[in-house]
């Protein structure tokens, strides 16, 4: 089972930085900080949509563009986040009730 959630994680990074190489987003050398700012733009996107009351639909539409921008980030950089989603979400299951804070 872990496998597969894995492998279908590491497909979607691969088919996301594809994309993004024949539209040339990486024809040149991309800065860290501003790969990790276009992230957080489409959450913040995703907030905007949250409070215009623009529905589920768009909510849904900005975050799978921060997904996208994640998993074409982990493809360039070579970064198995299936891997690591799998060891996080079992180290999260350890953990205490809200990590053992009040906030």
């Amino acid at each position: 089972m872990k496998r597969n959630n894995n492998c279908c994680v590491n497909e979607l990074i691969k088919k996301c930085h594809a994309t993004a190489k024949l539209k040339g987003w990486w024809d040149n050398q991309r800065n860290e900080g501003e790969l990790i700012a276009l992230m957080h733009s489409e959450l913040s996107e995703a907030l905007e949509a949250m409070r215009n009351h623009l529905g589920q639909s768009a909510i849904a539409e900005e975050l799978a563009d921060c997904c996208i921008r994640i998993f074409d980030y982990c493809g360039a950089r070579k970064i198995d986040l299936g891997k690591a989603l799998l060891k996080k979400m079992a180290y999260n299951k350890t953990r205490p009730i809200r990590h053992g804070k009040k906030f």
